[in-house]
């Protein structure tokens, strides 16, 4: 489908078995390179989206050296955000339960920031989507980390996961957003690429 992008080889700069499930299903052909612990703090004065599209696009630059002048790179990043506050993956076990206590009965934004880039150009650009959770019980929530383990994920779930069937209310807006890939909107940015 996406002809305009057969003399470029797609490098998907991330590790989430998520993202590399949702970019696979846009049938075009990518490679994954991951690099080890790309710092991911960012500056305080940042607000809401523009925390995980500074940190798409200081992913990129990390893989600089690796461009060709084929090379386009897809870079993303996920935030969880509630009340003025950014949720992103937890430290450990007491913090995922502690975080899904505050996301409990509310309705919280995913905010995924994605970044294309070549040697000539880059774009950004980010999603937004609500996602209300019903009141979680404590022990749904211990069943879910102990089993689950969501320590690579914003918000400390994965709405695909066993939380989401049973703790998601409604998702307004992209639900691959809130897996970690707003792939709608990324195709429509490749078609124009």
């Amino acid at each position: 489908m996406l002809e305009n992008l057969s003399d470029y080889k797609i490098i998907l700069g991330s590790n989430s078995p998520r993202r590399k499930e949702l970019l696979s299903a846009l049938d075009i052909p990518f490679e994954i390179k991951t690099l080890p612990d790309v710092d991911e703090s960012y500056p305080a004065t940042l607000w809401k989206e523009e925390i995980p599209v500074y940190l798409a696009k200081f992913k990129a630059q990390a893989y600089e050296n690796f461009l060709q002048d084929d090379t386009l790179l897809i870079t993303a990043d996920t935030i969880v955000w509630l009340s003025g506050k950014v949720y992103g993956k937890p430290e450990n076990e007491e913090d995922a339960k502690n975080i899904l206590r505050i996301l409990s009965g509310k309705t919280h934004e995913v905010i995924t920031g994605v970044c294309m880039t070549s040697k000539q150009k880059q774009k950004a650009f980010y999603a937004v989507t609500h996602v209300k959770f019903a009141p979680l019980k404590e022990e749904e929530i211990d069943y879910y980390v102990e089993k689950y383990k969501p320590y690579d994920k914003a918000g400390a779930y994965g709405v695909q996961e066993w939380i989401g069937y049973i703790g998601v209310e409604s998702v307004k807006g992209s639900f691959y957003n809130v897996m970690g890939l707003p792939v709608r909107m990324l195709y429509m940015y490749l078609k124009e690429w």
